[in-house]
């Protein structure tokens, strides 16, 4: 076989290949930060009822609260990283709703002078905000490779290697409608 004919039939294969490989590489990103999403959502779901019991003894009027947080805790605690890709919008709108009612949680603490005073709860509310600086982090990691997964499924020649092999776009993070809403000071100070 000559050169050129060895040339011509090779790099087509070399080029499959590199675009089979950057895909590969791609999605493997994703998954590496859906993981370190999951990682941080974990370890919110490990303090929660830690925070819940020790609020649990000076808050008997927000019953209602504890109940619902620990409801939300049980639905969103399935793993984001075991989500197919189509249930993940709805893990991460369980996981939103848990941070908006452990946020109404530490709230709340703040209307109770002994519960603000306790040394575990305090420990556990900085806890809850290092987890929530890291799940943000975590969150824009994952955007970042999902945009990258995206372009390859969506751009030829990289979208037709993604489409034989069964790849496909992954859904972004977005905040839900309500966190997107302008917030007004006067309204909040009425």
């Amino acid at each position: 076989m000559s050169a050129p004919i060895a040339v011509f039939i090779l790099l087509p294969i070399i080029l499959v290949y590199i675009l089979y490989a950057g895909v590969i590489r791609k999605k493997n990103q994703v998954l590496e930060a859906l993981s370190g999403i999951d990682v941080q959502l974990t370890k919110r779901y490990d303090l929660i009822p830690e925070a819940l019991a020790i609020a649990k003894r000076y808050m008997q009027h927000e019953q209602n609260l504890l109940t619902e947080l620990i409801e939300l805790r049980n639905a969103a605690s399935q793993h984001v990283k075991d989500a197919q890709v189509d249930e993940l919008p709805q893990s991460f709108s369980q996981a939103n709703a848990l941070g908006k009612g452990m946020t109404r949680l530490f709230a709340l603490a703040e209307n109770y002078p002994d519960l603000k005073a306790d040394k575990l709860m305090a420990r556990a509310m900085d806890l809850y905000h290092d987890i929530e600086l890291d799940l943000a982090a975590a969150r824009r990691f994952y955007n970042s490779a999902v945009k990258e997964l995206n372009n390859a499924t969506e751009i030829f020649p990289s979208s037709t290697v993604a489409k034989m092999i069964g790849i496909k776009a992954y859904p972004f993070f977005q905040a839900e409608a309500q966190a997107r809403d302008k917030i007004s000071a006067a309204d909040a100070l009425k």
